[in-house]
């Protein structure tokens, strides 16, 4: 049977060329990067060559680079690491959007529940935080801005330098999730005005298990984890060497094809967006969700308008994967879920049309054939299950 992948931004293939990069540091490069002997520092000199080759993606210094266990670990360190730093201050205001991915609203919830105050910037209908609505909530106790750099649902892009050149006028941090733009977007942390920048691996053809925080130098951010001097002292723990001579393979391969994969994501998306334009035929039956311009290549986020079409939207994912479809409905992290994406409610989908959504996201082997092969399958299962009204 043929299968095809469309759901890239939850997760990549693992490179062949990052594969065997890494299997040295699973068998005879096995030394702990702390130890002082042979074994130890040409793991080290190894471990420093990938954060360079990290922090050269983002217009950073090895140094401002924190390498972590995931990009939701990279979240939870910079908002609450940054946060115990600014309770000391008496700036206990953060400022985010309803749109954020779970791992930067959940520890927004904890940290309301310890002493914090959360506002939440509205989005417009393409999903897009603006810079006159984040200046709308800051108070003189904010310490903290986060606005995700892209969307990982919908694509849509947010003005992140100038959400940053805000922040650094009244003096507050400012933290930007770029997991899904790390590798798809041109991003410089120092024209960009970001303190803290989360991105991983497995989003960039790299292994699963290693993410990375970027730190601005002079950022106050307090350890989360405690017992060793890893990492400048900001994490301790020996370090996952595999993974990240996995991770700093990835982002080399990844600077090197850049221009390449964005035409091909371009290319396939356009292609993607023509064909679902002929399924309609003129109706509007189905909605595409995000900014029409202002998006990441690599998504197209489509839902079933509940006002012209009935469909059960539980029977619409399983028939697109028995159909040979690898689709999702949202984010990965909350696709078992059954309640409507947060991020389509934010912008003022009703909850059917919500629910009735998929997620077509692709990467570098995706061909038209693919697209066909999807767009064929999307079309029987919406004939055969969907009814309209």
């Amino acid at each position: 049977m043929k299968r095809v992948y469309l759901d890239y931004t939850a997760t990549t293939p693992l490179d062949p060329e990052v594969f065997e990069a890494m299997k040295p540091y699973f068998l005879e490069k096995f030394g702990n990067p702390s130890s002082i002997h042979q074994f130890g520092q040409e793991v080290k000199v190894a471990l420093e060559e990938s954060r360079l080759s990290v922090a050269s993606i983002i217009n950073a210094v090895p140094g401002e680079i924190t390498f972590t266990a995931s990009g939701t670990e990279s979240n939870n360190f910079a908002l609450k690491g940054s946060a115990e730093r600014l309770r000391k201050k008496g700036k206990t205001h953060i400022v985010t959007s309803p749109i954020e991915h779970h791992a930067v609203l959940e520890p927004c919830e904890y940290l309301r529940n310890h002493g914090f105050s959360v506002s939440y910037c509205e989005v417009d209908e393409w999903g897009k935080v603006s810079v006159d609505e984040v200046q709308r909530h800051l108070r003189d106790d904010t310490g903290l801005i986060s606005v995700m750099h892209a969307n990982n649902e919908v694509g849509t892009i947010n003005s992140i330098a100038e959400i940053g050149l805000l922040a650094h006028e009244r003096g507050i941090l400012f933290h930007t999730d770029a997991v899904q733009t790390f590798g798809k977007l041109s991003i410089d942390t120092q024209t960009m005005n970001i303190d803290l920048l989360s991105i991983s691996s497995h989003k960039i053809y790299g292994p699963k298990g290693i993410g990375a925080l970027y730190i601005r130098r002079g950022t106050d951010v307090e350890s989360l984890l405690h017992g060793g001097g890893q990492e400048r002292g900001r994490r301790a723990g020996t370090e996952a060497v595999p993974l990240i001579i996995g991770f700093g393979k990835a982002a080399e391969i990844m600077k090197k094809r850049f221009e390449k994969d964005a035409l091909h994501l371009t290319t396939i998306k356009q292609y993607l967006l023509s064909q679902l334009e002929e399924l309609t035929a003129g109706s509007d039956f189905l909605l595409i969700n995000g900014h029409p311009t202002e998006s990441l290549p690599n998504i197209v986020n489509v839902s079933l308008n509940s006002k012209k079409i009935q469909i059960d939207s539980d029977a619409l994912l399983l028939n697109m994967d028995l159909g040979g479809v690898a689709v999702t409905s949202g984010s990965a992290c909350t696709s078992g879920s059954m309640e409507p994406s947060h991020v389509l409610l934010a912008m003022k989908r009703d909850e059917q049309t919500a629910k009735a959504t998929l997620r077509f996201s692709f990467g570098r082997s995706t061909s038209h054939e693919d697209i066909d092969f999807a767009v064929s399958i999307f079309r029987s299962v919406i004939k055969r299950i969907g009814k309209m009204v």
